[in-house]
């Protein structure tokens, strides 16, 4: 399949209310609107395909872009490439849920994740925190270092209530993360989240929302979760 065979089909697939759903949470035009699961007999036709990744996700179409994560070829990427993507990445469903994904399956994941953390932009911060959720939340313990990963608990202890928005969102899911999917600080995960208390977030309302990531490590705890690990990070 070629670019413009893809994007007839994504086109064709693609729903108004899907559009409204993905406009109210920061997707622009172009967009189509196509979920997730009917973008997945297309990747049966294409395969992994860097080339067309690129073409896909240089059209600035949502869903294109969407797409290209899913067919890229993580371990192809340089980091020059993966800073690309960051550069058009617009909303946080680009930078957290496409970039992020992708790099997260990538042998420099952890490296170029540090700079976007450390580079003071909202929505790289974002995804270099939402990165290491998706690792931490696939790959063995083994792969992670025990004091960096706390070190990193305590970043957000002491950071997250004076971070951006989406920031706070990608912080307070890595506290859950650990608490989670990586046993070695589970405990430091918990009195972490207990520190840190209800986080506000504004999310563009008059009215603020707090989200809380004690409780949704008492949800996994209860729910039996503990060291929980996906097969696969991808669609």
């Amino acid at each position: 399949m070629n670019l413009e065979m893809v994007m007839q089909e994504l086109e064709a697939l693609g729903k108004e209310r899907m559009k409204k759903i993905y406009g109210s949470n920061g997707a622009q035009e172009p967009l189509f609107g196509v979920t997730t699961g009917e973008m997945k007999p297309i990747f049966k036709k294409t395969k992994i395909n860097q080339p067309l990744a690129e073409q896909l996700y240089s059209t600035g179409n949502y869903d294109a872009m969407y797409f290209a994560g899913i067919i890229a070829d993580p371990k192809a990427m340089t980091e020059a490439d993966f800073d690309r993507w960051m550069d058009a990445a617009y909303c946080y469903m680009l930078s957290d849920w496409v970039v992020a994904v992708t790099l997260s399956e990538a042998d420099i994941a952890q490296e170029v994740a540090d700079k976007w953390i450390a580079s003071g932009e909202e929505l790289r911060m974002s995804a270099g925190w939402s990165c290491y959720c998706w690792l931490l939340g696939n790959r063995p313990d083994s792969e992670f270092s025990e004091s960096k990963i706390a070190n990193m608990l305590d970043i957000v202890k002491n950071t997250i209530h004076d971070s951006p928005e989406r920031t706070k969102y990608a912080m307070n899911n890595f506290i859950y993360t650990v608490g989670s999917s990586y046993l070695p600080l589970h405990d430091k995960a918990v009195e972490t989240a207990k520190a840190v208390g209800p986080v506000e977030v504004k999310k563009d309302k008059p009215k603020s929302s707090f989200i809380i990531a004690s409780e949704n490590i008492q949800k996994a705890v209860a729910g039996g979760r503990l060291g929980f690990k996906r097969k696969h990070v991808r669609c």
